[in-house]
């Protein structure tokens, strides 16, 4: 019987596993595929849409076109993907790399002519035609690198289906490092579901201890339970010669034997990566800061990562019954680690409740609500929140704005509104809205000045004030001297900072005319390459202009001498 299932689920994983081409894109690196990141992984309100090759905490390795196709898209960002390419492919997927220090040849020029032309580093996004940049399989079309907002070295790689814009696992086309070691299990919570649903004579969550009874096997002490209860599991794999904990494949459940969950991740779509929010314990991550990912499903949750769940893996335990669940987590080749639970219906009276929501801001959440205090208002749009919620809303002598705590789950921005009637002329300018949930560093958040209201959208419950920056941008350690010869360097290079509501833009001549420079967030340094461009003359004069959020501005000028 056992060889008859072992059999069965080897047909079925193979069956899923046929229906994408292997051996048809080759490793877009020349080393050893070692992932930092795997397809899946729980990231803040996205899952994470590709694998990460490891560059050795280095940048510069070639990188390679995985197949024949041609360039169909490019951007360069400060943030997200930094640099990055997408090749769509004759057979019908899109491959992207991301995170690149620098483009191919031919790629480089096409891009920084672009650049050039919009007199920005960033380009949005380019669409170059289908025969503008064709690609050949093995063909250097980057270098890996760290662009993309404040990352490590590494490849961001991904598979997309052309049409759909689909993500689908790349280790489906074999993309496979070497893992042998099971996933590990840390922590284990129950919930109760339903309102007179108990746990342990609780309507609380329930963090249930674990101890390992042999590898990769895991029990907890019998739960006594009543009504609609779920689960949820914090759990991370690991891969052969790689310490850093990754994503799980698949997490599945039983119930006395039978499957009542099961979720894998062969694919998804951008569309619906943000229902993350529900697919965890919204929470309890808002609160510690660890990922708990239920094994049952919000009704509200969109994802298409589950299959034949049955009551939405909610089980219903009955007084005097006994059950015996299974939790299972996977990756992708195979390797499993599980928790047994074994559940005894008890009716019981609650000893321990959960405090009744008492406040004055009820939100029905098919609803529009608006409410204000002390110049400060808040209007939420209908389906703002997923289910209908209690909020606190208050704002001090201050006017440090309370909204909640950022515990819950948004699907839509709010607004929230400042009333600067006031101000003086002179202090608006330098006001912007800050969040400041991290109290040590508060945060610019967008803001829209329209006469005495400023206002902000924004997918963040917490605190929120005006705060004033009348500081100008830092510009600061050039890499030459007022006067000095540099023909020895390749590079132009020097620092900016802004520690209030952060750099908004800057821009760099070399004698009036504009020169690209590229913005290292990390080092807070700008670069540029003199072989951009060749000068006319020894005598050469640099100047930059950065601004931050609020307008404040700073000018910085030097002469350079410097022979064509």
């Amino acid at each position: 019987m056992k060889k008859l299932i072992l059999l069965l689920f080897i047909v079925i994983f193979n069956k899923a596993y046929a229906q994408y081409p292997k051996g048809y894109f080759r490793s877009p690196l020349n080393i050893p595929i070692k992932l930092a990141g795997t397809f899946g992984e729980l990231r803040s309100n996205h899952f994470h849409a590709g694998i990460d090759i490891k560059t050795k905490r280095t940048e510069g390795f070639n990188v390679y076109a995985a197949a024949d196709g041609y360039v169909s898209r490019i951007k360069v960002s400060l943030w997200g993907y930094g640099k990055v390419i997408y090749i769509t492919h004759p057979n019908g997927y899109t491959t992207v790399y991301a995170h690149l220090k620098k483009f191919g040849k031919g790629i480089e020029e096409y891009v920084k002519n672009i650049q050039y032309q919009k007199e920005s580093y960033e380009t949005g996004n380019i669409f170059p035609k289908k025969d503008e940049i064709p690609v050949k399989k093995g063909q250097i079309i980057g270098l890996s690198g760290s662009t993309g907002g404040y990352v490590a070295p590494h490849l961001h790689f991904e598979i997309r289906d052309s049409k759909t814009e689909h993500i689908i696992n790349p280790m489906l086309f074999g993309f496979l490092p070497k893992d042998t070691i099971n996933p590990s299990i840390f922590k284990l919570i129950a919930y109760p579901v339903g309102t007179t649903s108990r746990v342990n004579s609780s309507t609380e969550r329930a963090l249930l201890p674990l101890r390992e009874i042999k590898n990769g096997v895991y029990r907890t002490n019998t739960v006594e339970a009543f009504g609609a209860i779920g689960f949820g599991i914090n759990t991370t794999d690991q891969l052969n010669d790689a310490p850093n904990k990754n994503g799980i494949y698949s997490l599945e459940m039983h119930v006395n034997g039978k499957r009542v969950y099961y979720q894998d991740f062969e694919t998804f779509s951008f569309a619906e990566s943000k229902y993350i929010n529900l697919h965890i314990d919204y929470e309890y991550y808002a609160k510690y800061r660890s990922r708990v990912r239920k094994t049952f499903r919000n009704k509200k949750d969109k994802l298409s990562i589950y299959e034949d769940l049955i009551n939405n893996g909610v089980l219903d335990v009955q007084p005097d019954m006994n059950y015996s669940v299974t939790i299972k987590a996977s990756d992708f080749k195979g390797n499993t680690a599980k928790v047994i639970i074994p559940v005894k219906g008890v009716k019981s009276n609650v000893i321990f409740s959960k405090a009744i929501d008492s406040t004055n801001y009820k939100i029905e959440h098919e609803k529009f609500h608006k409410f204000s205090q002390k110049g400060v208002s808040i209007a939420f749009p209908k389906n703002t929140f997923y289910k209908d919620v209690y909020l606190d809303f208050k704002v001090d002598e201050k006017g440090l704005a309370s909204i909640h705590q950022p515990t819950i789950p948004l699907d839509r921005r709010y607004t929230l509104t400042f009333d600067a009637t006031d101000y003086s002329d002179k202090e608006k300018k330098s006001l912007y809205i800050a969040n400041l949930n991290n109290e040590k560093h508060p945060r610019y958040v967008r803001t829209v000045k329209k006469e005495n209201k400023f206002y902000t959208t924004t997918k963040t419950l917490g605190n929120y004030q005006l705060l004033h920056d009348t500081v100008s941008p830092k510009i600061y350690r050039p890499n030459f001297k007022n006067g000095q010869w540099i023909n020895h360097k390749d590079f132009l290079k020097i620092k900016i900072r802004d520690d209030e509501s952060g750099i908004n833009d800057y821009k760099a001549f070399i004698d009036g005319e504009w020169i690209l420079m590229e913005y290292n967030l990390k080092r807070k340094e700008l670069f540029y390459d003199f072989s951009d461009k060749k000068l006319v003359g020894n005598k050469h004069i640099f100047k930059i202009v950065v601004s931050d959020n609020v307008g404040n501005t700073n000018t910085y000028s030097a002469t350079f001498y410097r022979k064509p």
